[in-house]
């Protein structure tokens, strides 16, 4: 089997090799899981609830090791990969109470004439084997969403860690089976595109889930739709921040700081990718916005201090590099940052942002955040929606009439008022319409997404 190394983004330094599956590797994996999917619908719910809470026990006993881990293949800021490890605890605990609350219910049929005496009830059964497709950006936050709402649900779980840093997923399934779920119910492996594909094509493969670009799910879904398998689907984003002439500048101002340029090296789906500020405050705000860009620390994602480490490639680097040039040619100045050193990427401030760039529709992997100006704030509403994507959108104003009016024409799955775009707490649904894949996921909503109702019906059960 070949294999690919995984090196550090920042200093190349190799950190180890894995398999890289082929598609025919694949399909044995997805047979075995067949196997271990009759081991889960077999396990009872409390037993599984056991299981999950000893995972999230493990991951917090052993986050030190894994956050160093996941920082240095990575990229990520030391601090940040502990606190997603500490994200996925916490997951891992949630599922691990939804094992328990996956409830049927019980439907009256004297609503029908002559039903008056049969009793109806709804079972709540597992899916089948899932498929989780997980990411570069937060690979164990993202896998604990999908891995651990699986087995909650009582499905076998087949995960492709993303083949750029799979190092940590790859311990963390250690610790699964550490926690006692069988081999065949919990695998993880690496492999490319070819891969993905071959899972989505897969018929032991009930539903695939998925983390990735609009293109991928795309294909994912178009394959999937063969076999009628569901599809579980977080895709892109391009999300706005509007800045509104109430605000306060300087809260905003740190909202985009940590919700783009200081979070994740600016590699997040919900990333604030877009800055709408009205023209009474516009150069406030990007006063206080520069003033909090130029004190950012670029470098070693494992030096204490470091606020944006490498991205997760020199190619993923030249990539943003590529669009900041688009949207200057576009007409918009670089105020502050954009260049790029390797895999680094200084994060930059772009202002005179002209609203129709077709490069401002795209969306910038990367630490940029552009700003564009409007006049009134429907103005900024229209231009937020002007995009395909719909994940997420903040509103800042004091004005809480005026941010439940924008929140409610705003198309997106979600809207945070006076904050960042880049918040993603585990008990709320997460996603959005439109390129962003339609899904939702989150504690309440994931699990049941990976069960399939039946309903039963007793004749005559009552008097």
């Amino acid at each position: 089997m070949p294999t690919c190394h995984v090196r550090n983004p920042g200093t190349g330094e190799h950190l180890g090799e894995v398999p890289q599956f082929t598609p025919e590797d694949v399909d044995h994996v997805a047979e075995s899981a067949v196997r271990g999917q009759r081991a889960m619908a077999a396990m009872p719910a409390h037993q599984r609830a056991a299981r999950l809470t000893k995972v999230a026990a493990l991951l917090d006993a052993h986050t030190p090791e894994l956050a160093a881990l996941l920082a240095a293949e990575n990229g990520k800021p030391l601090a940040q990969t502990s606190d997603e490890l500490a994200a996925a605890a916490r997951i891992f605990r949630g599922f691990a109470g939804e094992a328990t609350r996956l409830f049927g219910r019980q439907i009256p049929l004297d609503a029908v004439p002559g039903l008056e005496r049969h009793l109806a009830v709804t079972l709540v059964e597992p899916l089948g084997p899932i498929a989780a497709l997980v990411p570069f950006n937060y690979p164990v936050e993202l896998y604990a969403h999908k891995a651990a709402a699986a087995l909650a649900a009582g499905n076998a779980v087949v995960v492709q860690a993303p083949l750029r840093c799979p190092l940590t997923v790859l311990r963390v399934a250690e610790l699964v089976a550490a926690a006692g779920f069988p081999p065949e119910t919990h695998q993880v492996f690496t492999g490319g595109p070819d891969v993905s594909r071959r899972l989505a094509d897969a018929p032991a493969v009930a539903a695939v889930s998925l983390t990735g670009s609009t293109a991928a799910g795309r294909e994912i879904a178009r394959r999937a739709a063969a076999t009628l398998k569901k599809t579980h689907l977080e895709l892109g984003g391009n999300d706005a921040l509007i800045v509104c002439d109430d605000a306060d500048v300087d809260a905003a101002a740190e909202a985009v700081v940590l919700g783009r340029l200081a979070r994740g090296n600016g590699q997040i789906c919900c990333a604030v990718k877009r800055v709408y500020v009205q023209d009474a405050v516009h150069d406030e705000f990007v006063d206080a916005l520069l003033a909090r860009t130029i004190r950012l620390n670029v470098g070693d994602q494992l030096e204490p201090g470091t606020d944006v480490g490498p991205l997760i490639s020199e190619e993923a680097a030249e990539r943003v590099e590529t669009a900041v040039a688009a949207l200057i040619r576009d007409g918009a100045r670089r105020a502050a940052g954009g260049w790029r050193s390797k895999a680094f990427y200084e994060p930059a401030v772009l202002v005179d942002v002209p609203d129709g760039s077709p490069a401002l529709a795209e969306e910038i992997f990367g630490p940029v955040a552009p700003v564009a100006r409007f006049a009134d704030p429907m103005d900024a509403v229209r231009m937020a929606n002007d995009s395909p994507y719909g994940l997420q959108a903040a509103v800042h104003t004091r004005d809480l009439r005026r941010a439940f009016a924008m929140a409610g024409r705003l198309r997106v799955g979600g809207v945070v008022i006076n904050g960042s775009t880049a918040l993603r707490a585990e008990n709320l649904p997460f996603g959005g319409p439109g390129d962003t894949g339609g899904s939702r996921e989150g504690l309440h909503d994931t699990a049941r997404e990976f069960t399939r109702q039946k309903t039963v019906i007793v004749q005559d059960a009552l008097v």
